[in-house]
């Protein structure tokens, strides 16, 4: 969607990321909302029905989610999972909301405020490039960001 308004108005390019952005946020609330609130009244119903999902399996993966929160949902940010199951997994696991939102904002800048300066600055010429490979340039981005990171953290 932002692609096609942009596409129509390069000029408003960061407005629609903005919104973008924003409508992702409040998803996210609400699909984190669903897992903290539901979680406890349906877990039985996927302990005892859905085959080899057992509460040893639904600890350790609370274990890697919370240890990993900030990278797992940049990362899901970009790639081509329905970005919903992680935060109705995160609302179920009990990870922190406010974390929650400040990493969805993190990964929602680079990636809609990407997609809006691609849009601002080259317009319709890059429309197809963009829709044809964003997952690839997603991943470079993803790269370029850990790398910045380990120099930061390496210079510290």
């Amino acid at each position: 969607m932002q692609i096609a308004l942009s596409v129509s108005k390069p000029k408003r390019s960061f407005w629609y990321g903005t919104v973008s952005l924003l409508g992702s946020l409040l998803g996210a609330i609400l699909g984190f909302l669903i897992g903290y609130l539901f979680w406890e009244a349906t877990q039985d119903f996927f302990f005892n029905h859905v085959p080899g999902f057992t509460e040893e399996r639904f600890e350790t993966v609370r274990g890697i989610f919370e240890g990993n929160i900030f990278w797992l949902i940049v990362v899901a940010a970009f790639i081509p999972i329905p970005f919903n199951v992680f935060t109705i997994s995160a609302g179920a696991l009990h990870v922190s909301l406010l974390l929650l939102c400040i990493v969805i904002v993190v990964a929602g800048v680079i990636r809609f405020y990407l997609l809006a300066a691609l849009m601002h600055y080259y317009g319709p010429a890059v429309r197809h490039g963009v829709e044809k490979h964003f997952n690839i340039v997603s991943l470079i981005s993803i790269l370029l960001l850990i790398g910045i990171l380990i120099v930061v953290m390496w210079m510290t």
